[in-house]
């Protein structure tokens, strides 16, 4: 008999190819249509409101007002992305080169997506999958199911009102369970997988061609040229925005020494309150219980954190956000890894190698690829760590959650799936964009005669053979 979890998925990925068969009949315009018709369905505003409050009631993680923010911050920024940009038809004709490429979609996505973004993690998938002429399944974590069931009923709505088959875009039945997600990804044409590592290599193994996106951990350097006051208020809010939910929040920060007690002092200012010896201790115990990020701190509040490992103190149970002193980085320092939640590790370095160092350190432990903060006035710095840190992101002197994952002020696209190149074994090392939900088909002419032209051994071989010799 065969299995009914994959029966099961088969009938929605036919369901999901009917669609977009006729889907991908459609013009440039009616695409970009029904791409903005998906927008609409999570920005409009009473929607929005009530898809950040399920999400945060049913997930338990992260602040009704940053998810607001969070999913039309980041629809917005991707539907101006997406705005003018070909995804139908001939998008680039090089005449003189005889090089003309036409895009074509990819076919049905498998999207997994994480508990942390319910709302806006599918809503970004669904638009670039739209964009390119695609369907997609989605397959949710299982706290996160009713706020995709939500999600999907306001985009229903507005995909109802352009004509465009509901089939486009749906969901495994719930519950969702381990052997539907991977009965999906072994039959999707594109696995996307957002969250935990676990799924990402399920990814790819697969056998499917898969996008995986690394762990975060990140790190950020103030070096002692910052304007300190700047650095402490970016990486606090930062910090605490929708509760760390984001995989670009900072995890640790390494303060040069000349600057280490300003920072300290301005963090203060910010509402980080320093935890001692026996405080960071008991910290440990709870939010690492058995070894592992415990799920009842995880996203909380600083003062839930604080009065769920019993600290006492009246400032650490009104913090925005807890200091940890760190020195060491590893398995037996769980502070230096991902800590999802308001609780930043805080390092003291010698000067600004030492700190890249210890960066790479970190990086190398936990986070590869993913990117790294410097807050500097020495530009030239920036350039650095790119050249040497296995990173694929650095964000000079910007709030980092925010900056990482595309921002109107810098010039990266609008994601929540960010790669991390081979650092953090995945196949890209971009901000998951509507480009990586294409085909490309190249039509190639000769070129003129007149332009052809075969290089010459001594072009090519010229000097090397003039400075070592035959």
């Amino acid at each position: 008999m065969e299995n009914p979890h994959e029966l099961a998925v088969a009938a929605l990925l036919e369901r999901a190819r009917v669609a977009q068969r006729e889907f991908e009949t459609w013009s440039q315009e009616r695409v970009d249509e029904a791409v903005t018709a998906a927008g609409w369905a999570i920005v409009e505003p009473a929607r929005n409101r009530a898809l950040a409050e399920l999400s945060v009631r049913d997930t338990g993680m992260g602040d009704v007002a940053d998810k607001i923010a969070k999913n039309r911050r980041k629809t917005i920024g991707l539907l101006r992305d997406l705005r003018g940009a070909k995804s139908v038809g001939v998008i680039r004709d090089d005449r003189a080169r005889g090089l003309i490429e036409i895009a074509r979609p990819v076919g049905v996505v498998a999207a997994i997506t994480p508990s942390t973004n319910p709302g806006a993690t599918p809503a970004n998938n669904i638009l670039n999958a739209l964009k390119g002429r695609n369907a997609i399944i989605l397959a949710p974590s299982p706290k996160g199911q009713s706020s995709l069931a939500l999600l999907l009923d306001f985009m229903y709505a507005e995909l109802d009102r352009v004509g465009a088959p509901r089939d486009l875009v749906q969901r495994l039945a719930p519950p969702t369970s381990r052997e539907q997600t991977h009965a999906l990804m072994r039959q999707a044409d594109l696995v996307v997988a957002t969250g935990s590592q676990s799924n990402v290599r399920a990814a790819y193994e697969s056998g499917t061609p898969a996008i995986g996106v690394g762990a975060g951990n990140v790190t950020a350097i103030v070096d002692e040229t910052a304007d300190v006051p700047s650095a402490a208020a970016k990486i606090a809010k930062s910090k605490t925005f929708d509760n760390a939910t984001s995989c670009s929040s900072e995890n640790a920060v390494i303060a040069v020494a000349a600057v280490y007690d300003a920072l300290v002092a301005a963090f203060a200012r910010e509402g980080g309150v320093m935890l001692d010896a026996d405080e960071t201790r008991r910290l440990e115990a709870a939010l690492f219980a058995g070894g592992k990020l415990n799920p009842a701190l995880i996203a909380q509040p600083a003062p839930v954190i604080a009065a769920g490992a019993g600290l006492e103190r009246p400032a650490v149970r009104a913090a925005r956000f807890l200091l940890v002193p760190e020195s060491g980085v590893g398995f037996d320092h769980p502070f230096s890894g991902e800590k999802l939640s308001p609780v930043l590790a805080l390092y003291r370095a010698d000067d600004f190698s030492a700190a890249a160092a210890l960066a790479a350190r970190i990086l190398r432990f936990q986070g590869a690829g993913h990117s790294i903060g410097l807050h500097t006035r020495a530009s030239e710095r920036a350039l650095e760590l790119g050249l040497t840190l296995p990173v694929c992101r650095v964000i000079v002197n910007q709030v980092h959650c925010f900056a990482t994952g595309g921002s109107f002020d810098n010039a990266l696209p609008f994601s929540l799936s960010m790669g991390c190149g081979t650092w953090g074994r995945n196949s890209i090392s971009d901000n998951l964009n509507y480009r990586h939900f294409l085909n490309i088909t190249r039509v190639v002419h000769p070129l003129p005669p007149e332009a052809v032209r075969e290089p010459t051994d001594a072009e090519l071989f010229g000097d090397y053979r003039a400075k070592h010799g035959v």
